[in-house]
């Protein structure tokens, strides 16, 4: 039978309607459907980095991305995982700018890096004090292709690049040997690097005139790196703190180069209470134009090599053996121990100079006057004897004062970094002790400075993009932690506690720590200045 042209006409009307129907239907589904995110974060109190107040708000992450900072409710926002932050805080990941971490990455018990993931830190740098790993390259791709718990960036090293084209003496670089030098550096920059290191007061570094040492910051400069310093003399050793200060700030002068002195600390008897002098100094220096950060870590003891704390760099040139010969020579040894003796002084006495990380563990633990007493010698004899058994052995320095290191913890200059190595514990809790006692406890310093001075300033002064901030579009390195119970568990006596109260944290948006529970995952990337161009 022939289809009317009326029947005809209702069944286009009805198929019109039924499309307009089905798109309807669509659109409402996708709007009551939206994407799913990886991980939804909500009731948190969020310090974003920045220097205002936190907030109550949620957080998206999707990828290795922050997708969402807001309120979720409004959204729609639907997640995989949800996590309810109630009473706790979050923060971008902490950033240390000083590390001697490069040996544990490269470990098969160590690269998961839960001494600083526990303190909420996801990204770390080493290379630090004139001493890296060289090449660079082969340092970086061996993280990758092992992995690592933590993103992580390296410095060139001037230490290791001149205990690779001169040796371990003092002596001075020609012509030719200064060409070297600078090509290592600018292969260095070209493999990523973020800058030059230097450690000025430990051989060979130190036989190194400021020239020497500006010739090769500046070739870092033209990569855009940073010059970070562990200056010539904290104390009084040679040039004095103040000269060193003033040697970092001449270095920038002349090159352009940002100037980022490492561990900033008035180190000895001599120099307590210098700290005024040398902020002013500094602040002096940004005035003219000058680019000056500095690192700090909160404790008032440092460890280094016993070697570099008591004997003189001219007892050293030629490296170990050398050094060891000297301590045989009648003819040098009085001069020697005259020079120990005030070492010892300056340092604060024997008493304190405690010995850590000794071969013989008979010696862990105990001072060098408890040593001297035990061998039944004279300080500076004791220290000669014990350094020709063990010449890498290393000292907690009991060496600062309160009021310097508050002094220094002020300044919006100065950022966290641990400096961290074995057998002191600031490795395992310079953050959480900056964050726990000096801002959450003692009130020293707000939470939202303490927490910029961690991560946004630190990303900033090392030029680290799409980090540090808790931002749309950031890579999703966050720390949440409890506030209540957010401390460092590491003493002098135990420095291998891990700090208590961190609850979660996610390293390029992968959860690393699940309720306080390491997940066994390796997230981080091996960083490159490159990266950032």
């Amino acid at each position: 039978m022939p289809i009317s042209i009326a029947s005809y006409g209702n069944f286009i009307n009805y198929l019109f309607w039924f499309k307009i129907s089905v798109v309807i239907v669509f659109f409402v589904s996708c709007k009551d459907k939206s994407p799913e995110i990886d991980y939804l974060i909500t009731n948190a109190m969020v310090y974003s980095g920045e220097l205002v107040d936190p907030s109550l708000l949620d957080i998206g992450i999707s990828g290795e991305y922050i997708v969402f900072f807001g309120d979720s409710k409004s959204t729609g926002i639907n997640a995989k995982n949800i996590i309810d932050a109630s009473g706790l805080f979050l923060c971008p990941g902490f950033i240390d700018p000083h590390t001697h971490l490069d040996r544990d990455l490269s470990g098969p018990d160590y690269k998961s890096n839960l001494s600083s993931l526990r303190q909420g830190v996801t990204t770390v740098f080493a290379g630090n004090d004139g001493n890296s790993p060289l090449p660079i390259a082969r340092k970086l791709e061996e993280w990758e292709r092992n992995g690592i718990g933590t993103n992580a960036g390296l410095f060139v090293g001037h230490g290791a690049i001149r205990r690779m084209v001169l040796g371990l003496g003092a002596k001075q670089p020609n012509v030719e040997e200064l060409e070297e030098m600078m090509n290592l550096v600018a292969k260095s920059m070209e493999e990523g690097a973020f800058g030059l290191s230097t450690g000025l007061f430990y051989a060979p570094g130190s036989y190194a005139k400021e020239e020497e040492v500006e010739v090769l910051a500046k070739v870092a400069a033209s990569y855009g790196g940073i010059y970070d310093s562990h200056i010539r003399d904290e104390s009084s050793y040679s040039i004095g703190l103040i000269s060193s200060i003033q040697e970092a700030i001449n270095i920038g002068r002349k090159t352009g180069i940002p100037v980022h002195i490492s561990h900033i600390k008035a180190l000895g008897t001599d120099v307590w209470g210098k700290s005024k002098e040398v902020i002013e100094l500094i602040e002096s220096a940004q005035k003219e134009g000058i680019d000056v950060t500095a690192n700090q870590y909160p404790y008032l003891a440092s460890k280094t090599s016993f070697r570099a704390t008591v004997i003189p760099r001219w007892a050293e040139d030629g490296g170990n053996d050398a050094m060891l010969e000297r301590f045989k020579n009648n003819e040098v040894k009085s001069r020697l121990l005259n020079e120990i003796k005030e070492n010892i002084r300056k340092r604060g006495g024997a008493e304190a100079l405690v010995f850590s990380e000794a071969e013989n563990k008979l010696y862990d633990g105990i001072s060098l006057k408890k040593f001297a007493e035990l061998r039944k010698l004279p300080e500076a004899e004791a220290a000669i004897s014990i350094l020709a058994e063990e010449p890498n052995l290393g000292v907690i320095s009991y060496n600062m004062i309160e009021e310097d290191l508050k002094n220094f913890m002020l300044k919006d200059w100065v950022v966290t970094g641990s400096d961290g190595g074995s057998g002191h514990p600031r490795k395992y809790g310079s953050f959480a002790r900056k964050i726990g006692n000096y801002a959450l406890k003692e009130k020293l310093i707000s939470l939202p400075f303490a927490v910029h001075q961690s991560t946004a300033k630190t990303a900033d002064l090392l030029g680290l993009e799409k980090r540090g901030l808790i931002k749309e579009g950031y890579y999703a390195d966050i720390v949440i932690f409890d506030p209540k119970k957010y401390i460092d568990k590491a003493t002098f006596e135990s420095p291998y506690e891990e700090a208590e109260g961190v609850e979660y944290v996610f390293v390029n948006g992968a959860m690393a720590i699940d309720k306080g529970h390491y997940k066994g995952i390796l997230a981080g990337k091996a960083l490159r200045i490159n990266d950032f161009e």
